[in-house]
């Protein structure tokens, strides 16, 4: 079973053009798919029976899984068996019986204004270190891009001189303006911070941990949660939370909805306008405490 998922992946790859974060999701939810079918005695992806399939969904449920975890096994799951079923590994699909739970639609968090300003202020820039975690905020901010897309930067993919920054979402790329603040904080990171930690001429990664090596995930992350908690700033904040207040403060001081799409790198605008009714809703808050006759 493993060697159909690896072929699986692949062929998403190649042939969709998915993004590594939508491969690696897979990849994760299968696997466990995997390890309940082995246990179950089921070693052949050709004798799994929609019975198995519902019983590894149930069993989720009854380990208190969250509905949008639920939710994304079924689709890995069926994604997975019509790829087997249109290559005819398999006669007949039995993921057509899975129905994924409903999903309770949770509004993203959001910073105001103010708290990215007490956030982007924690950082020492007095120091490398300092100065380095002030250009990765500023950036994150100033171009609403996701962490991983942040981290898979290279130091080609900027250009100070012009102020873009060219961004990676699997095999699609995209460019994204970026303003005064955060063009001279990454010229402060080039030329005073990146030197002090990278000694390795052939490092290409834009940012990098006090070793010189590419930043991880895990090393980010550490480092947001640490300024949030010196800023005073209450709540799950996680760097998604950043990308999030970049497109609801943008859509509030006026850009248009297509516009905030195209530098967040989504495919559908659906997905941007969401952002739209958080702004509309900021609107009416301020409407119905300022009108005298509201």
């Amino acid at each position: 079973m493993e060697r159909v998922i690896r072929e699986f992946v692949s062929y998403l790859h190649n042939t969709k053009r998915t993004s590594a974060n939508t491969e690696v999701s897979y990849q994760r939810d299968l696997k466990k798919v995997v390890i309940y079918l082995h246990n179950k005695g089921i070693y052949d992806i050709t004798e799994v029976s929609e019975l198995d399939l519902q019983g590894y969904i149930n069993e989720l449920e009854r380990e208190n899984f969250a509905s949008s975890t639920i939710s994304r096994s079924v689709a890995s799951i069926r994604a997975l068996f019509q790829y087997l079923f249109k290559e005819s590994v398999i006669k007949r699909d039995p993921s057509d019986v899975l129905k994924p739970p409903k999903v309770e639609k949770k509004a993203p968090e959001i910073l105001s204004v103010e708290d990215v300003d007490k956030l982007l202020r924690q950082p020492d820039t007095t120091s490398p270190k300092g100065i380095r975690d002030t250009a990765m905020l500023e950036l994150l901010y100033a171009t609403g891009m996701r962490v991983s897309e942040l981290l898979r930067l290279r130091t080609d993919d900027l250009n100070l001189d012009f102020g873009y920054v060219n961004c990676h979402d699997g095999s699609k790329e995209r460019v994204i303006p970026i303003g005064s603040v955060s063009r001279k904080a990454l010229t402060q990171y080039m030329d005073n911070a990146r030197p002090y930690f990278v000694k390795d001429t052939d490092e290409k990664a834009l940012f990098t941990n006090c070793s010189g090596k590419a930043m991880s995930r895990q090393g980010f992350w550490k480092m947001l949660k640490g300024y949030a908690d010196e800023a005073g700033i209450k709540g799950d904040i996680t760097p998604h939370t950043l990308r999030h207040s970049f497109a609801v403060h943008m859509l509030q001081n006026g850009a248009d909805v297509k516009s905030v799409q195209e530098m967040m790198g989504h495919s559908d605008i659906s997905t941007t306008q969401i952002y739209l009714g958080m702004n509309m809703n900021k609107m009416r808050d301020v409407y119905m405490k300022a009108h005298p006759r509201h």
